[in-house]
């Protein structure tokens, strides 16, 4: 098995070292290794892929259908990402996915308050699209 490369498109580092790939599914795969496991945050269900994959139920802009299933997800995703390429998909990667990268920093130890400012700092400036969004990270627990 091999890790996402730390300076690939996409690919944040999370402060334990632990690194995971965020992107649009509506652009090209990228170049390299595929993923092993991926989390599809889509308000429908994605179409099959050649890795593993979890779907949670999160229209575009919104919030996760079912808050369990997604804090189940996302740490599913965590723990995994300790010896995997995970990545973490919605559609265009800002919004959701900025979102869930978020909650996968708050797990990985930065504050909540602090979680959405560390996924645009190292991730993408416009992550994490909405007030709810911002609100939902800054109420996720480890």
């Amino acid at each position: 098995m091999a890790a996402w490369n730390a300076d690939a498109l996409g690919v944040l580092a999370l402060p334990s070292g632990r690194l995971v790939r965020g992107r649009g599914l509506r652009r090209p795969l990228p170049d390299g290794p595929r993923p092993e496991f991926a989390l599809h945050l889509l308000g429908r269900r994605p179409a099959p892929v050649d890795w593993e994959a979890r779907w949670v139920r999160w229209p575009d802009f919104l919030l996760p259908a079912d808050r369990a299933d997604a804090a189940d997800a996302l740490r599913e995703a965590w723990r995994r990402a300790t010896g995997e390429r995970v990545e973490l998909a919605c559609g265009g990667g800002r919004g959701r996915t900025g979102t869930a990268l978020a909650c996968l920093a708050v797990l990985d130890g930065v504050p909540p308050g602090e979680a959405v400012a560390f996924v645009r700092a190292h991730y993408h400036p416009g992550a994490v699209e909405t007030p709810w969004q911002r609100r939902y990270v800054r109420g996720f627990r480890a």
